[in-house]
């Protein structure tokens, strides 16, 4: 039985903590304050492929930022799936506003979903992992119709991998053919 059947209330709730864990995960990193970003996520949190832990997350994301000035992290849709009373997923949209060091007459529009495993440590919900997928990123003036690939996390601006990332989109696309 599902837990939203079995304890609506704890699902309810799940959801609601969840949906904060995003948001402030936006507060805090438009705020720069990485440490605090760094305690949303599990303590063994994996970074890249060989480093783990809140101290390696903490000197990741002051690199990822280290070329930015101000930034405005808007959460937008957010879809969870609890799937147990410690353990949900969700697919978070969320448009990015962002200062670029490099060039002052540039301010860079991003939109970005990020896909993410949560899990209940200590009755707190907490990130295990967050996957950053852009649809793009391009000066405010730009229309992203004809972009570059951007490569991200390589490049801020330029088209992402969405939505030629999902599977449906692909079967759309050649379904009009």
């Amino acid at each position: 039985m599902s837990l939203r059947k079995s304890h609506p209330m704890a699902w309810l709730i799940a959801h609601e903590d969840i949906r904060q864990l995003a948001s402030r995960y936006a507060v805090l990193l438009d705020a720069r304050n990485f440490a605090a970003v760094a305690e949303l996520f599990v303590p063994d949190v994996r970074v890249g492929s060989k480093q783990v832990g809140h101290d390696a997350l903490i000197a990741n994301l002051r690199q990822q930022f280290s070329s930015l000035g101000r930034s405005i992290l808007q959460v937008t849709n957010h879809v969870i799936d609890v799937t147990d009373a410690d353990k949900a997923t969700g697919i978070v949209s969320c448009r990015a506003e962002i200062e670029p060091l490099d060039s002052a007459a540039v301010w860079v529009v991003q939109q970005i979903q990020y896909h993410d495993i949560y899990a209940r440590v200590d009755d707190h919900w907490l990130f295990v992992r967050r996957k950053h997928l852009l649809w793009y990123g391009a000066d405010i003036l730009q229309h992203p119709n004809d972009l570059p690939d951007a490569n991200w996390p390589a490049n801020h601006s330029g088209k992402g991998e969405l939505p030629e990332w999902y599977d449906s989109w692909q079967e759309w696309i050649a379904s009009r053919r």
